[in-house]
């Protein structure tokens, strides 16, 4: 699941596993897809926010990614 992964990947000292990194990275390919197939609309679940709020610096400066995390919050 997101959150042992997560956990994993937090507490890693070195390299991240790789089986780690890539179920992490597949993760947040299939929550960006969310993200760009609505826009203005969806609204991650918590699990969802936590893999994306552990890239979230791949989207700095990103007006879609920004207004996801704001509307995480809002609800």
């Amino acid at each position: 699941n997101y959150q042992r992964a997560l956990d994993i990947a937090r507490n890693s000292e070195g390299d991240l596993d790789p089986s780690v990194s890539a179920y992490l990275e597949d993760a947040l390919t299939d929550i960006w897809r969310r993200l760009m197939i609505q826009p203005d609309d969806y609204i991650m679940t918590k699990d969802e926010f936590a893999v994306f709020n552990f890239y979230r610096g791949r989207f700095d400066d990103n007006e879609v990614a920004e207004n996801a995390v704001a509307r995480y919050w809002a609800n």
